[in-house]
């Protein structure tokens, strides 16, 4: 194995063992993003002589016997989205193509507090509006597990670097499943955290009442490690949450003797494919072996997620994008004849299609004839959903669930299905209305494509998700199920 294949847990022990330095680890992905990145295209920009120049401080701070910090010299790599000073934060847009945040978000502040490097940015889908990396302005990020196949969205690009080992750590954004949809497409672990659970200062909004940064790690140790030096209260953002947080390490166990796991029966209708429900069920065998109870339960107003998600995130994103006018911030079309034609031109030029179309369909819903009979009945009903996981979680300790209806499906297979596209959130929408906490990890393959396997929490109990789901690591191997073969009927 090469260093860049290793995990973050791992590199660090052999760094502190004087094994292996920071350089060394920085420039085993460097050489893997110069191999690999021209086909996956996982980044947008790679910061490598920035990255070796801090690796170099820390190996001198090594040498002198200086502390560092617990992700010293590991490399992560970081959605567009999330701003780091001095570096091009674009959001995959036009709109943005020439920012250059002048501060480090509250997570990026805290990575590099730890010690570690950013290694560069990566591809999203515009403005996180998406579920396969194709609407980025630049170019389309490919699955590293099959290069034919897009790695989901709209944190693919992080996604794709973790699964290609073209970096150790990544940083993604969720709104609706854009951590955990990818992160299963690719066969990583992918973290959604509470709202409130992780700052969101300087994260540039999609949704504000939905967007939540996570992570995206190679295994669950380091999910564990990476939540508990993001999280935490952060007084730049208000709905940050005060409250202590858990050494996620130290609760890492495989036991799970008694526990009581729901299986929400609606996450499992006709749209789901016969090979993800097949591995989720096996998966639901493994936790009972492992000592867990299982039981089905209800969650009865999932079928209304999707409808009541794309009116509030498209209302939310209508008014955050608003600002972008060409006189306050980002690009500005100069062929204009006056202010506005240049409003209409610069929108008209600056953002991409599937942009516009949530700020058509966010307006409309917003506008005073339809707000009551649209948007406000839209959050009535996110306020239904809520309620169903707080019933459903007086009985269970956590929920598992398919990540996604299907494995990762082709490149442009989707792109001009929109509605088809839409639904390959249909599993993890729910979560972000809900504001709970869930996570995706692999859990078998399908024509040697990973299944993800979602599980979720009560507010504020990563450290529960984070024990069930290292329970499933530690005793079974994803890689040797095989289902679509003659296994479990469902």
């Amino acid at each position: 194995m090469r260093l860049n294949e290793f995990t973050a847990q791992a590199l660090r022990s052999m760094v502190v063992a004087g094994e292996i330095s920071c350089r060394e680890i920085i420039e085993s992905v460097l050489h893997c993003i110069k191999e690999r990145d021209g086909e996956i295209k996982a980044y947008v920009n790679v910061t490598g002589e920035e990255a070796l120049k801090k690796a170099d401080e820390l190996d001198d701070k090594i040498r002198r016997g200086e502390e560092v910090g617990p992700l010293a010299g590991i490399p992560i790599a970081v959605k567009e989205n999330i701003c780091t000073e001095g570096i091009a934060t674009t959001c995959c847009s036009k709109m943005l193509a020439n920012f250059i945040p002048p501060y480090d978000a509250s997570v990026i502040k805290r990575v590099k507090d730890a010690g570690a490097i950013i290694i560069g940015k990566t591809n999203m889908d515009e403005f996180a509006m998406g579920s396969s990396t194709e609407t980025s302005c630049f170019f389309q990020t490919h699955n590293p597990l099959d290069t034919q196949r897009v790695p989901g969205g709209s944190s693919g690009g992080s996604a794709a670097a973790v699964a290609g080992h073209e970096s150790i750590l990544g940083l993604g954004s969720d709104t609706g499943g854009s951590i955990r949809q990818p992160s299963a497409f690719c066969g990583v672990v992918g973290l959604k955290p509470t709202y409130g659970r992780i700052s969101r200062y300087g994260l540039i909004p999609f949704a504000s009442s939905l967007d939540h940064v996570g992570t995206i790690t190679k295994d669950l140790t380091d999910a564990a490690l990476l939540l508990r030096i993001i999280a935490g209260y952060d007084e730049m953002d208000s709905t940050s949450v005060n409250m202590e947080v858990p050494d996620y390490v130290k609760g890492l166990k495989d036991d799970l003797q008694g526990l009581r796991i729901g299986v929400p029966k609606e996450y499992f209708v006709d749209g789901i494919s016969s090979d993800v429900k097949e591995a989720v069920f096996k998966a639901i065998d493994s936790f009972e072996a492992m000592g867990a109870r299982c039981e089905e339960v209800s969650l009865p107003h999932t079928e209304y997620a999707v409808a009541t998600y794309y009116l509030i995130a498209s209302a939310e994103a209508s008014a955050a994008l608003a600002r972008y006018d060409g006189v306050r911030f980002g690009y500005c079309h100069e062929d204009a004849e006056d202010i506005v034609s240049m409003f209409s031109k610069t929108r008209g030029h600056g953002f991409g299609s599937e942009v516009k179309r949530r700020i058509m369909l966010g307006t409309y819903a917003l506008s005073s004839e339809n707000y009551d009979t649209h948007y406000l009945k839209a959050q009535k009903v996110r306020t239904l959903i809520r309620r169903d996981f707080d019933r459903v979680f007086e009985n269970v300790d956590c929920l598992v669930s398919p990540v996604t209806p299907s494995v990762a499906f082709k490149l442009g297979e989707k792109l001009n299905d929109v509605l088809n596209m839409y639904l390959s959130d249909v599993c993890t929408i729910p979560l972000n209305l809900a504001a709970v906490p869930g996570i995706s990890i692999p859990c078998a393959l399908s024509n040697g494509l990973p299944v993800g396997l979602q599980i979720i929490g009560k507010h504020f109990q990563e450290e529960m998700l984070l024990r069930v789901a290292y329970a499933f690591e530690k005793n079974v191997d994803f890689r040797e199920v095989n289902v679509g073969e003659g296994g479990r009927k469902v």
